[in-house]
């Protein structure tokens, strides 16, 4: 098993959220190796409909439980309705429990039991650079992503089958089984558009006309992917929190694969010096970073920036009592002078902020105040806390 950066604590009853395929039960299965705790998997659809109708039977399964005794549900949004036999079973047994998850959505929307601090809530996402170590290729991350199971094929026409049918799954066990869109056909073609406006502010209308819908329902889509933990959003940076919410946000799939399945462009190569490519290489090191910000739970936020007049800031990392991050990111091989001249323009003067170039130069180089870090370096540089 290739070990994961988020740290769960075996001392400590803990909800681990993620999208599927990212590695929720093999990261259980690791946690508890060696362990016996009661397992039960609500994937299982005897499992999910016993439960269902009889939330009771986790009381008679853990009856025999020792104080301290681990209880694993994975999958527990499948049966919100434990939750409450849950939070009764940590109060008066004092047993653990691991609870994981695909979908909060499901949880928060139906008003279940989220235990109001008797569990920690961790997140775990497709791998990171730093987690695959010498496994790691830039070409197959951003043509195939990073998700566990990708890692299983070596032949493409596999890999393509795999994300495929991932998008399909998506669709029938997290949309249609939930009934969270009553609309599949509508959400499916909201799908390829939001992947093909991966990374760019959203306009909901213009979508809404695209796939001939309401705003308010393609908003609507958006919270679902969000909910699903499938993508999430930059807010435009500015001082003013109230200025912040009024500006479109950013909307990122959680992997480069996913998106690429969505928008059915998983049969084009990415070729260096391309515009695909570049925009490839943007939404690979925007999620690389989102998620070490979210392993390191340190209420760290992400924005981006847009003038009016156009100038761009890819990324902003707003850090608690530390300078914030100002980030372009470019995939270009070679850095030049121009390639520092929105940064240059926007960060000049600012206090308590740093304006770093990320890009696959393999140099380090600055200009004024903006420094040019080679991508990886900086990913080390910024786990260790070390920039």
């Amino acid at each position: 098993m290739i070990p994961r950066i988020t740290t769960i604590q075996n001392n400590y009853s803990f909800f681990i959220f993620g999208p599927r395929g990212s590695g929720k039960s093999t990261l259980l299965k690791a946690v508890f190796q060696g362990k016996k705790p009661v397992w039960i998997d609500l994937l299982d659809p005897d499992e999910e409909a016993l439960f269902q109708t009889d939330p009771n039977e986790l009381v008679r399964r853990t009856s025999h439980l020792l104080t301290g005794s681990w209880v694993v549900i994975d999958e527990v949004q499948k049966a919100s309705k434990l939750l409450d036999l849950v939070h009764k079973l940590i109060e008066e047994k004092k047993l653990y429990f691991a609870l994981s998850g695909s979908s909060a959505r499901k949880l928060k929307r139906g008003g279940a039991n989220l235990l109001a601090g008797r569990a920690f809530v961790h997140h775990l996402y497709p791998f990171t650079n730093i987690e695959l170590k010498e496994k790691f290729d830039l070409q197959a991350a951003l043509e195939w992503g990073t998700l566990p199971k990708i890692y299983d094929f070596e032949q493409m026409e596999d890999k393509k089958r795999f994300l495929q049918a991932y998008a399909h799954t998506y669709l029938k066990e997290e949309i249609q089984a939930e009934q969270i869109a009553r609309n599949l056909p509508g959400f499916r073609k909201f799908l390829e558009v939001a992947a093909q406006m991966n990374g760019q502010p959203v306009n909901c209308s213009k979508i809404g006309r695209d796939i001939h819908a309401d705003h308010s329902v393609v908003k609507n889509y958006f919270e679902i992917l969000k909910d699903t933990l499938i993508g999430f959003e930059l807010t435009a940076y500015d001082i003013s929190i109230r200025k912040q919410q009024r500006r479109a946000p950013k909307f990122y799939f959680i992997d480069c694969g996913i998106k690429r399945a969505l928008d059915k462009s998983l049969d084009i190569p990415l070729r260096e010096r391309t515009y695909e490519y570049g925009q490839m290489f943007e939404h690979f090191l925007v999620l690389e970073l989102f998620k070490l910000c979210q392993y390191r739970e340190r209420d760290e936020s992400l924005h981006y920036l847009q003038t009016k007049d156009n100038v761009e800031v890819d990324l902003i990392i707003k850090r608690p009592g530390k300078s914030s991050l100002f980030i372009e990111i470019k995939s270009t091989k070679q850095v030049t002078d121009a390639d520092f001249r929105s940064l240059l323009e926007i960060t000049e003067g600012l206090k308590n902020s740093k304006a770093l170039l990320l890009s696959n130069d393999p140099n380090r180089k600055s200009v004024r105040h903006v420094q040019a870090v080679p991508w990886r370096e900086f990913l080390e540089l910024f786990q260790g806390d070390k920039i």
